[in-house]
């Protein structure tokens, strides 16, 4: 089984980063340093599906499970990175019911959706069995929907009732956008909307993800809710940060040396 599904199953806590840049040495970078999952993003990013292929064939070469966010509501592109095989995907900023039953359906071959076949490194390029990848191994993937949007938290009673969605990961800066104070992620409305939501979540028995900054004081405060996944960070923020920490190291120890 999916490894990252087994510990969803589970309902084990998991800690996750996101690649955003293109060299897939970054997959496996992080992929050595011991995180549950990576998180290829292709929704803000210019990566392409090329890119993203190399990113999962790093990361798997690490034993580390990589999930892909999608572009919002792209049914190519889905099709595209389901047949890569990722251990799962995302899809970020719907706000309907309607709109995420469409978007679950499409990654499903029937008679649960309408997903068309194709799949390559899925079956290993014809060394797996087809029929048991179309009817079973393809349900392993993981489905995560993101909330982003106070008008998915007034439909979420009905969402969580869709089936083959396995986590709800809540992004705080588009949730604070739709509240009119993009940024504002801490704010007051904020936190009632989101403590609405997984009060929602838990009374279905939901998995629960949060996708946040990386520094000591917002992981403190971050890790006070009731979830179950966050993913910190990306490669670019370790990056500058650490090589700013290192200039200041370089600046105290040598150009300010008398």
């Amino acid at each position: 089984m999916n490894v990252l599904r087994k510990k969803i199953e589970n309902k084990e806590k998991i800690c996750g980063t996101i690649v955003s840049l293109t060299d897939p040495a970054h997959c496996e970078i992080i992929g050595n340093a011991g995180y549950d999952f990576i998180w290829i993003d292709t929704e803000h990013t210019y990566m392409s599906h090329k890119e993203v292929l190399c990113h999962l064939n790093a990361a798997r070469s690490t034993g580390t499970s990589a999930i892909v966010r999608l572009p919002q509501n792209d049914l190519t592109a889905t099709k595209k990175i389901l047949e890569m095989d990722p251990d799962g995907i995302i899809f970020p900023m719907s706000r309907t019911a309607e709109e995420v039953r469409s978007l679950i359906d499409m990654t499903l071959y029937p008679p649960y959706g309408s997903r068309g076949f194709g799949p390559m490194r899925a079956i290993k390029y014809g060394a797996a069995d087809v029929k048991e990848y179309t009817s079973e191994k393809s349900l392993e993937t993981l489905r995560f929907v993101q909330i982003e949007h106070i008008d998915f938290i007034d439909n979420l009673e009905e969402i969580v009732k869709i089936p083959f969605i396995d986590g709800f990961i809540f992004g705080p800066n588009d949730l604070s956008g739709s509240l009119s104070m993009l940024g504002d992620v801490f704010d007051d409305k904020v936190t009632e909307a989101i403590n609405r939501a997984i009060k929602i979540l838990r009374n279905n028995g939901k998995y629960i993800g949060l996708a946040v900054g990386m520094s000591d004081d917002v992981l403190k405060y971050w890790s006070q809710f009731d979830v179950d996944m966050i993913t910190a960070g990306a490669d670019w923020n370790f990056i500058y940060e650490h090589s700013k920490l290192v200039l200041e190291r370089l600046n105290k120890y040598h150009k300010n040396r008398t």
